[in-house]
């Protein structure tokens, strides 16, 4: 057996990240009286360093190594370049609020890097076994974040829910991958493709297999029927954590499911677009009518996201109908459009629950709301388009997500789905339109002057306005992501 020396050079930012992770190990280690904020400098420095890594090895085309377990392609490229983006706001967003609750330590930057590196390993899998090493590298990593706050009962039971529930789930596409080797004989993602045009795999144990694929996916995006972790974890979690779970993970389940349904299973979309068509009509409704009875914001809006990922599934489900691909690239282009702003919102949202909590004091209800038009206009304005574009108001990047997908719902022939979800948008406007409600209508119960960090006044600000400079200008970004899938199919 001749062994064959792999190309490193497509995964050279994966190497890279994996190396500054043991860097800042070691550095943590014996430079204890800087460590924290040692660690936070490397951190961030290895995230724009890997950027520009990602984006001098683009190649512009599909580049197989490791013995095909690597994929290097533009849709990888540009989720990794997201995954950087999001992971270096959630932390620049959530220092000071670390650092106020004395739980600031070098060990959280590190574990954040590694949840970045089990991400990165999940877009640019190739075959079903890197896949479930980097989701077992983000989900282990998440799990000990959630928990970070060791003498908080309610931080260290979320941590559990999620843990059990997150091993259970992990377990369920365990499963089904297995079942899916069982049917095909391999566990690459073309191979499995292959051994399905070529109609030789076993067509009773493959959907079984997709039964539970499906299932691992679905617990990973948050949606239901597997959604009970969502509004647990986001309410029991330090804030700065819940921030880091509801964006980056989000865009790399996506992939996951990109890989595993689109570039594995395409030739049997039909059967697993059914599966998603009812957890998606079943996450819009349940998503938005749930989040009406909430007070508290961190529920709202993990009720907020399931509906949101319900609406990115619908874009996966709308690609293939009744044999005809016509609708595929734009389909699956409106999902990855949709997953992408949904994490941009999501970074805005929980980023302006940071700036407003301090030491003692957790920004959680809406009622922490009242009246912030008054204590600060800009920072109420900036609320106002994140809960405006979440709410699907024109012309903010919200609006457009919800409308490509829907259009390509419509397209597919689904117009009662379509109705659905739009009906299901208007009622959660509701929620959305409280805290704008609070914000300018209702007089402030806490009236002291808000302080932040300038980066993080700067950052949040550029945030906000991105968001409707996205609204007015989608066109970019809607090309972007339907250049990659065209490009890495």
């Amino acid at each position: 057996m001749n062994f064959v020396v792999p190309d490193f050079y497509p995964a050279a930012a994966e190497i890279f990240v994996a190396v500054m992770a043991l860097v800042i190990m070691l550095a943590s280690t014996f430079a204890r009286s800087i460590a924290r904020n040692l660690a936070y400098l490397l951190t961030q420095a290895t995230l724009i360093v890997a950027a520009f890594i990602t984006i001098f090895t683009m190649e512009g085309e599909v580049v197989h190594t490791f013995s095909n377990l690597f994929i290097s392609d533009l849709l990888g490229d540009v989720l990794k370049l997201m995954i950087y983006f999001s992971t270096a706001i959630a932390l620049l967003y959530g220092r000071g609020y670390l650092a106020d609750r004395k739980i600031d330590k070098p060990e959280y930057y590190l574990l954040a890097l590694l949840m970045t590196l089990g991400m990165m390993v999940m877009v640019t899998a190739n075959h079903m076994l890197p896949m479930y090493i980097g989701l077992e590298m983000m989900s282990l990593a998440l799990y000990t974040m959630v928990a970070f706050d060791r003498d908080s009962a309610r931080s260290t039971e979320a941590a559990m829910k999620y843990f059990v529930l997150g091993a259970l789930a992990s377990g369920l596409l365990l499963y089904g991958m297995s079942m899916v080797y069982g049917a095909t004989g391999t566990l690459e993602f073309s191979g499995v493709a292959q051994a399905l045009y070529n109609q030789t795999a076993n067509q009773t144990v493959l959907m079984f297999g997709v039964v539970f694929l499906v299932a691992g996916i679905c617990f990973k995006l948050g949606v239901v029927p597997f959604h009970m972790w969502v509004p647990d974890v986001y309410q029991g979690a330090p804030t700065a954590v819940t921030l880091v779970i509801a964006t980056a993970p989000k865009l790399a389940a996506f992939a996951m499911a990109v890989r595993l349904l689109i570039w594995a299973l395409f030739d049997i979309a039909e059967e697993w677009q059914m599966m998603l068509m009812l957890v998606a009509a079943a996450s819009i409704v349940l998503g938005n009518l749930a989040a009406i009875a909430q007070q508290n914001i961190k529920r709202m809006l993990a009720y907020s996201g399931i509906s949101h990922m319900g609406f990115m599934l619908l874009g996966l489900l709308a690609g293939v109908v009744e044999g005809d691909r016509h609708f595929a690239l734009n389909a699956y282009s409106s999902a990855m459009f949709y997953a992408i702003s949904y994490v941009i919102m999501s970074l805005a949202s929980f980023g302006m629950l940071i700036l407003l909590s301090r030491a003692g004091f957790e920004a959680e209800n809406i009622d922490d709301f009242k009246g912030l038009n008054k204590r600060s206009s800009w920072y109420a304005l900036m609320m106002l388009f994140v809960m405006f574009s979440m709410a699907g108001v024109p012309f903010f990047i919200g609006f457009f997500a919800k409308l490509s997908v829907l259009q390509a719902v419509v397209a597919a022939g689904y117009f009662w789905l379509a109705v659905l979800a739009v009906v299901m948008s208007v009622i959660g406007a509701f929620y959305y339109l409280r805290v704008v409600k609070v914000m300018y209508f209702d007089e402030p119960v806490d009236s002291s002057p808000i302080h932040a960090a300038p980066e993080v006044r700067v950052m949040l600000s550029a945030n906000g306005l991105a968001i409707a400079a996205l609204g007015l200008a989608p066109q970019a970004l809607m090309s972007l992501c339907a250049f990659a899938l065209l490009r890495s199919l």
